[in-house]
């Protein structure tokens, strides 16, 4: 008997279960194909669900909200005293309540649509095959048109922080840091190490952030990326930007991190939370002609297209912006491309961005910064949160919505929102830069309120006013003549 009896046959195979790798798999089997989904963990939906993620991350922040009665307790005067040995229980517990219950829909999900659900390791093998190795050591070797690598990354480990220390996590350990420690040196201003620091800070924790680049968040609007250091800071953190890390030991008087100027912190706990890595090893990449770069991220084209014929990678594997969002469209467009499905070739131009920390961070469209390096000429607009009706009764004040806008024709470049909710918020400004509206947009259209979506309205109305002040021509006058 030939070894291609024992192959079973698919359209697809796909190698890892999370957003991408799921979308992908159930775009496919919509449209009729035969699809495997190969997955080495007990939880399906990858990172994003089962780990300290996508999902798990915002609960954490939620609950930590919620137990501490974090933007109450001015508000109210009224003090929330947290059992802060037990918090961590409570924490663990929410979280994993919900993984759960996200990692049981996507296995529904697959399920659904009739995809084969295959557990086990992955390697690549010649002519488009995938052998999967069980937890016991048996094998199943499948084929496919098409194979899709899916399978994620993982935190980035320098050889120089010592993660073997009891008292050192990377991002994906911090359900295990315990009770909420005294004081957290948190490594990385990225948006992990936001998230992670605000949180701390929410539960009572001393955090001093560290980070080697000028700024927080450097892909975000400069502004806002400087207040929102500028509340971190009001809220106790202790922000260390342009500081680089010497090194992270440990003696008799505990940890101790060097940081560059001579200076040292000693922290209870230290997380490291700078980069990821792909996570592409024992998948027989070489042997496949499969390209990666140095950090071990799958190198694709616009089609999500690897080095090989009929390979396609797509997610946090493949590298930036490494969201969730832009990973489910990923594997779509690969499939469409795969199977000539024709309904979608290209990822969305005007994606949005969110950083979970508290508060939150959102952005679609062009920054100041990008508008002013093409040579534009533009101008802002800002409505801020601290004269908005419903932030006042939430007792969320801190931010704004900032729209940045083209000065001729008042044509909206880009939206920078900093504040409760921008995370929701952010998709009325993404819809408006979809549909190519001016500013004016905002002005023409009612919104409820007491609502946050109302700081739209006032932010459109600064940059009319910002026009009025600084222009020969009356940007009121378009109102005027209609």
């Amino acid at each position: 008997m030939t070894l291609d009896a024992f192959l079973e046959r698919f359209d697809l195979v796909v190698v890892g279960s999370g957003p991408a790798g799921e979308k992908a798999a159930t775009q496919a089997a919509y449209f009729g194909k035969t699809v495997a989904v190969v997955e080495r963990s007990k939880q399906v939906g990858g990172v994003a669900v089962t780990n300290v993620g996508m999902i798990p991350t915002k609960t954490l922040r939620e609950t930590a909200l919620y137990i501490t009665g974090f933007r109450k307790r001015d508000l109210y005067g009224v003090s929330c005293d947290v059992d802060r040995s037990s918090v961590d229980t409570k924490m663990s517990e929410r979280t994993l309540d919900v993984s759960g219950t996200m990692s049981d829909t996507v296995r529904e999900n697959i399920a659904r649509h009739q995809i084969e659900l295959v557990r086990g390791t992955a390697t690549l093998g010649p002519d488009h095959t995938v052998t999967v190795t069980t937890e016991r050591g048996s094998k199943r070797t499948l084929r496919a048109e098409v194979v899709l690598i899916a399978t994620g990354s993982r935190p980035y480990r320098p050889s120089n922080i010592p993660f073997d220390d009891p008292d050192v996590f990377d991002c994906e350990e911090v359900l295990e840091i315990g009770p909420v420690p005294d004081s957290v040196a948190i490594v990385g201003g990225g948006a992990i190490g936001c998230e992670h620091a605000s949180i701390f800070t929410a539960l009572g924790a001393h955090v001093t952030l560290i980070d080697g680049a000028p700024r927080l968040l450097g892909y975000v609007d400069a502004e806002l990326s400087r207040e929102l250091q500028q509340i971190f800071e009001s809220m106790g953190m202790s922000v260390r930007t342009s500081t680089r890390l010497r090194c992270v030991e440990r003696d008799e008087r505990g940890l101790r991190v060097a940081l560059e100027g001579g200076t040292e912190i000693r922290p209870a706990k230290l997380l490291f939370a700078s980069g990821r890595s792909g996570n592409t090893e024992g998948l027989g990449l070489d042997e496949a002609g499969v390209a990666i770069d140095d950090r071990g991220r799958i190198k694709v084209d616009e089609h999500y297209r690897t080095t090989t014929r009929g390979i396609y990678a797509a997610g946090d594997v493949i590298g930036p912006p490494a969201l969730a969002s832009a990973a489910m469209e990923q594997g779509r467009i690969a499939m469409c491309d795969a199977f000539g499905f024709t309904y979608k070739d290209k990822i969305d131009p005007v994606t949005p961005t969110g950083v979970y920390s508290i508060p939150e961070i959102a952005a679609a469209g062009l920054t100041e910064q990008a508008a002013s390096d093409r040579g534009i000429d533009y101008e802002v607009g800002r409505g801020r949160f601290a004269t908005n009706a419903r932030a006042n009764i939430s007792g969320a004040t801190d931010g704004l919505v900032k729209l940045v806008f083209r000065r001729s024709d008042r044509a909206l470049l880009g939206v920078h929102i900093l504040g409760e909710v921008a995370s929701e918020l952010i998709h009325i400004g993404q819809a408006a830069l979809h549909h190519g509206d001016a500013i004016d947009y905002f002005l023409d259209v009612t919104f409820n309120v007491p609502t946050y979506a109302e700081a739209y309205k006032y932010a459109a109305y600064d940059g009319f006013q910002r026009l009025a002040a600084t222009s020969t021509s009356n940007p009121w006058a378009r109102f005027e003549e209609s």
